[in-house]
């Protein structure tokens, strides 16, 4: 008798385990430091939340090491329920046949409340198809602004609340500043490719690929020779460095532009809206000025509107049904207000819709963190154009090394604007061909 009362009392705990059992997914990021811990704890928010599903949140390493692994996780049959992949990653994930469950479509099979009009369409305008279908959940989202020393700017003569708009006006700051001895260089930039090429073409409403830059097909080739403004620019760039008035910050993200910054070398700045908080933590001995990226006031239709950085959150096919439930409720919670709001506030990253801008506004937040709302403004000063709503290149990140090879080429003077930028569409067209060759 006691042994039959004992192993029903047990069926009766494995019943009561598995009824209380949580649905758990996995989410494999791409965020490290502070972000990572901010990050971690908007999932214990979410996980406190309800009592039906965990989510497991994973570090990977680098933007690149975290696509990889999923990658190969998925040939594997391991891969995870959401993984981060950053924006140059779009074209490499769509091409993924049968591996991606697209947002849109996760939503509506979930039966889950998502409104595609209620986030900011410079935002998800570079992940959704040409049918205006949103294949990913935007989560950290950036785009390039100018910061600058108020203080370098009063001591040149400058107004210190004004930031040059144009790129004739920061050409003349830049001299005045010098030549005052004010600082030794006008101005630095990080990410010569995303700020001052992809969202310097954007900015001046110019493709940089045929087939609206590759959102049309796989057929896409760059024209990188053929935008004028860009060629001049980069000439310009070339120019400005030899006399002095521009730094180079170095390849890739440009990780020499920051400390340039920092100890008020350069009076000037271009870099992700994201940098905010580390430009304010690291610019202790001035005041530090926000302003939108300059233009070229003579080339038609500019400023337009800049693109953005950053990465968004692609769920993969092959996890138990369950998950995907799991998946789209916790997609709404990160896209409610308050959360986006909080995301913003704390990383300088764009808020993903109108509403958690809105409850920015409402919170005060803007009026006592003077441009922190910089970014907002320049990424929806103008509805996105087929030139203007981003880029959609397989295997981008490798061009990206190539523009940067490219543009190091002209600084040393062994080739002009227009060489380079040639060079970057012969080369770069080259690896398009093989994505498309291996992905159609």
């Amino acid at each position: 008798m006691m042994l039959k009362t004992t192993t029903a009392a047990i069926a009766l705990a494995a019943m009561a385990g598995a009824a209380d059992a949580k649905t758990e997914i996995q989410w494999w990021h791409a965020m490290g430091g502070e972000l990572g811990q901010k990050l971690e704890e908007i999932v214990a928010g979410y996980n406190a939340s309800q009592d039906e599903y965990t989510v497991i949140p994973t570090y990977k390493g680098s933007y690149p090491e975290t696509m990889t692994a999923a990658i190969a996780a998925f040939r594997a049959g391991e891969q995870p329920a959401v993984v981060q992949v950053f924006e140059v990653g779009t074209g490499t994930m769509m091409a993924a046949k049968g591996a991606i469950y697209p947002v849109y479509q996760l939503m509506a099979d979930m039966g889950e409340p998502f409104d595609p009009d209620a986030f900011l369409s410079a935002v998800v305008g570079y992940y959704t198809d040409t049918d205006g279908n949103m294949l990913s959940m935007p989560f950290n989202s950036s785009t390039p602004i100018l910061y600058y020393n108020k203080d370098v700017f009063e001591k040149a003569g400058l107004d210190r609340e004004t930031p040059p708009k144009t790129w004739g006006e920061l050409e003349e700051f830049s001299n005045k500043i010098m030549e005052s001895g004010a600082a030794p260089c006008g101005f630095t930039s990080g990410w010569i490719s995303w700020v001052q090429t992809e969202n310097f073409s954007a900015w001046h409403n110019q493709p940089i690929g045929t087939l609206e830059n590759g959102f049309g097909g796989l057929g896409t080739e760059l024209v990188f020779e053929k935008d004028e403004p860009l060629v001049r620019h980069w000439e310009n760039l070339k120019k400005w460095q030899d006399s002095g008035l521009f730094q180079y910050g170095g390849p890739v993200g440009g990780n020499d532009a920051p400390p340039k910054f920092y100890s008020q070398e350069c009076a000037m700045y271009m870099n992700s809206s994201a940098s905010r908080a580390g430009v304010v933590a690291n610019a202790k001995d001035f005041e530090v000025g926000y302003g939108m990226l300059p233009y070229y006031d003579d080339v038609e239709g500019a400023p337009q509107n800049t693109i953005i950085g950053g990465a968004t959150l692609w769920v993969l096919q092959g996890r138990p049904a369950e998950e995907y439930k799991a998946v789209a409720d916790f997609f709404s919670y990160l896209s409610s207000p308050e959360v986006q709001a909080d995301w913003h506030q704390f990383s300088g990253y764009l808020p993903i819709t109108q509403a958690a801008y809105d409850l920015g506004k409402s919170q005060g937040f803007y009026e006592k963190t003077p441009g922190a709302d910089v970014s907002i403004k320049q990424i929806t000063l103008n509805p996105p154009t087929e030139n203007s709503k981003g880029l959609r290149f397989g295997n981008f990140v490798q061009i990206r090394d190539i523009m940067d090879e490219e543009f190091q080429a002209l600084l040393s003077g062994s080739k002009t604007a227009a060489e380079a930028l040639k060079s970057v569409d012969e080369r770069g067209n080259q690896i398009l061909r093989e994505f498309q060759s291996a992905n159609e």
